[in-house]
């Protein structure tokens, strides 16, 4: 197993993809994502995020035309390249959608190989036993926006190698993220707080305690939260936070039942940024 990756697979292309393609390019890997709907798409967020990293100087003094160029795009899982170091599956929150693309990778993937789920809640005990050789599968779940978020969290399940983690903690490392290891459990530490602290904050504004605006900045300059938790909710997607909600209500219990705002938004389509309406309204290109 290199100490240094130097060939990335990344199953889907959507906005986590496209930036966990982004950090492992700049590094100096070459990536190939496998995006079966729009590989033009993928591409174009890729080199849209390296254009906004190059002008705020996050590159690590990286051409921005070298880093875009060793990013490629396949149709299908089973046309990514042999020898890759690593393949980081991140396509929804579908635990047969995510199996389905697991099992697939696993039959492309060399002996040594790693691979990684970008799951923020579903178990890993659970998708990986649908493999082979589990022990060679681990969670890193990314945040939103990947190139400017400092945190990647590894999850390991019973079956997962302490090889397969401390290669994978010496790659978020590289980088230039930290780390946390936490075991598998539901909603694992960063969702389940986050959803929890997210959800109360629904309630509130759903019981008329304070509007979104300040119940976030009560958070961010009472307890020093650089974000609210609303305004990262609309980052996040309700529709992803509502998702991870049904999981640990089903999971963890009642006190994680989604607030019936955040199911009236979503089936709105007040989605977040992403749909340009959610707790706030988002023009194109805000942050």
């Amino acid at each position: 197993m290199t100490t240094t990756p130097t060939a990335i697979g990344v199953i889907g292309g959507g906005r986590m993809g496209a930036g966990i393609a982004q950090v492992f390019a700049t590094l100096g890997a070459d990536v190939t994502i496998a995006e079966s709907h729009d590989q033009g798409a993928a591409r174009e967020r890729v080199v849209t995020g390296v254009a906004r990293a190059h002008e705020r100087g996050k590159l690590n003094g990286r051409d921005p035309v070298e880093v875009t160029r060793r990013v490629s795009t396949v149709g299908a899982v089973a046309d990514l390249p042999v020898g890759l170091d690593l393949v980081v599956e991140a396509v929804p929150e579908q635990p047969a959608l995510k199996i389905d693309v697991l099992v697939a990778a696993e039959k492309a993937l060399a002996d040594g190989a790693i691979l990684a789920s970008n799951t923020s809640s579903l178990s890993i005990t659970e998708l990986g036993a649908a493999l082979n050789d589990p022990s060679r599968f681990v969670g890193m779940h990314f945040f939103n926006p990947v190139p400017a978020s400092s945190l990647v969290e590894i999850v390991r399940a019973p079956a997962t190698a302490d090889g397969t983690v401390s290669a994978v903690r010496s790659w978020v490392r590289q980088i230039g993220k930290s780390e946390v290891v936490v075991n598998d459990a539901p909603g694992f530490a960063t969702s389940r707080l986050g959803v929890c602290l997210g959800l109360e904050a629904i309630r509130m504004v759903e019981d008329g305690v304070a509007d979104a605006a300040d119940i976030d900045r009560a958070m961010e300059l009472g307890y020093r939260h650089p974000m609210g938790p609303l305004r990262s909710t609309d980052l996040v997607g309700l529709d992803v936070r509502l998702a991870i909600a049904e999981h640990l209500a089903a999971t963890l219990g009642e006190r994680f039942e989604p607030p019936k705002l955040l199911r009236d938004k979503v089936a709105r389509g007040e989605l977040g940024r992403k749909a340009g309406q959610g707790f706030y309204e988002w023009k194109e290109g805000a942050s």
